[in-house]
C-alpha cells in the first residue's frame, strides 16, 4: 500500500514539474523557466492543435466613455474582451496572464517584433503587460518615435525586446538574412507587413512574391520539420530549439474613416481581399502548411468594430492586447507540444 502511495506521489511530481521545466527550457535558451502549476497544467488538458485553432474565439464588450457622444475616436471608448464561453473554448482553459505569469513565461527571453505600425502596437501591449505604469510612461516617448527601431532590456526578468521598423516584406526578409548571418536567433519572433505595400506599391501579385521569398528565408533559417515544404531538412542552426514565429495580419480597413484621400482612393476592400489571398497562397502561415502562427488582426479588429478605431486602420488597445494574450497562450501550448 505504501509503495502504491509513493508511486502516486512520484507520478504526480513528474506530471507537475517535468512539463513545467521542459516547456520553460524550450521557450528560452538562456535559463530554465517555471510557470505556475495551474497555468501550465490547464493548458495541457486538451489536444494542443485543436486549442491553437480556437485561440481567436474572443468576444468584446465595448461602450462609449461616460459623457462622450461620439465613438469615432478610438480613445473615446472603453471595453474589455475575453474568450467566448462555448464548450470547446472553455475546455482549453485559456488564461489571461497577469504581469507575474507573463514575466515568468518570458523570463530570460529575447523577443523581436518587426514590421509596421501594427507591429509597434503589439509591442505597446506586450510591454504594458510586463512593465508597471510608471515604467511604461518612461519608455512611451522613445517607443512612439515614427519609423524608428526601439530596444529595451527589462533587467528584472532578463528579457530583451527589439522592435525593428520594417514596413515592407522585403525588409523582413533582410531581417531573417541578418539572423542567419550572425547565427544569433531570438526566442520569439513576431512580424508582419503589408499596409505600406498596399498604399505605395498597390500590387497584390508583387506582394505575394515577396511573401514567398520571406517564407523560403524563414524555412532555411529555422530548424523545423521538412514537412513544411520540399526544401528538405533544415541544417546549420546553432540551436536545436526553433524560435517561436508569429505573423501579424493586417487590420480590417474602414475606408470611410481613413485619414487621407490617397488612402481612401487606394485601400479599397477588393485590394485588401487580393492581398489576403496572396498571404494564404504563400504558404507562410501554419494553417496553410507554413512555419508561422497567425495573429489574425483583421478578425480581431472586425469583431471589435468601427467603434474601436479613430482612423479606420489603427485600433484601440484591447485589440492588440487580445492578440498578445493569444500569442502568449500559443507559446504555452507550443512549448507543451514539443515535450
Amino acid at each position: 500500500m505504501a509503495g502504491a502511495v509513493q508511486f502516486g506521489v512520484l507520478a504526480a511530481c513528474v506530471v507537475l514539474f517535468v512539463p513545467m521545466g521542459m516547456a520553460g527550457w524550450h521557450l528560452s535558451r538562456n535559463k530554465m523557466l517555471f510557470f505556475s502549476g495551474a497555468l501550465f497544467i490547464t493548458l495541457a488538458v486538451e489536444d494542443p492543435s485543436s486549442c491553437i485553432a480556437l485561440l481567436h474565439e474572443i468576444v468584446y464588450d465595448v461602450k462609449s466613455r461616460s459623457g462622450v457622444s461620439s465613438m469615432r475616436n478610438a480613445s473615446n471608448f472603453e471595453g474589455s474582451w475575453n474568450w467566448v464561453a462555448s464548450g470547446p473554448v472553455v475546455a482549453c482553459e485559456f488564461q489571461r496572464l497577469g504581469r507575474s505569469d507573463a514575466s515568468d513565461l518570458l523570463n530570460g527571453s529575447w523577443v523581436v517584433v518587426a514590421g509596421d505600425s501594427q507591429a509597434r502596437l503589439i509591442v505597446v501591449s506586450l510591454l504594458g503587460l510586463v512593465l508597471g505604469p510608471e515604467e511604461m510612461d518612461s519608455v512611451s516617448g522613445d517607443l512612439f518615435k515614427r519609423h524608428s527601431n526601439y530596444q529595451i532590456v527589462i533587467h528584472e526578468i532578463g528579457m530583451k525586446l527589439d522592435f525593428l521598423w520594417a514596413p515592407y516584406v522585403t525588409n523582413l526578409t533582410d531581417v531573417m538574412v541578418d539572423f542567419k548571418q550572425s547565427k544569433n536567433y531570438p526566442d520569439v519572433l513576431v512580424m508582419g507587413a503589408g499596409l505600406w505595400h498596399m498604399l505605395h506599391v498597390t500590387n497584390s501579385s508583387d506582394y505575394g512574391v515577396s511573401l514567398q521569398l520571406l517564407r523560403n528565408s524563414v524555412v532555411s533559417l529555422l530548424p523545423i520539420s521538412p514537412d513544411l515544404g520540399n526544401d528538405g531538412p533544415i541544417t546549420g542552426s546553432v540551436s536545436i530549439r526553433s524560435p517561436h514565429v508569429f505573423w501579424i495580419g493586417m487590420p480590417m480597413l474602414i475606408n470611410s474613416m481613413l485619414n487621407t484621400e490617397e488612402k481612401r482612393e487606394k485601400l479599397k476592400d477588393a485590394l485588401q481581399s487580393a492581398y489576403e489571398q496572396e498571404l494564404y497562397g504563400s504558404k507562410l502561415l501554419r494553417q496553410s502548411g507554413g512555419p508561422l502562427l497567425f495573429l489574425d488582426i483583421q478578425l480581431l479588429s472586425k469583431k471589435c468594430g468601427k467603434q474601436c478605431t479613430g482612423d479606420g486602420m489603427h485600433y484601440g488597445g484591447i485589440v492588440y492586447e487580445a492578440a498578445v494574450h493569444i500569442m502568449l497562450n500559443a507559446l504555452l501550448i507550443e512549448s507543451h507540444q514539443k515535450l
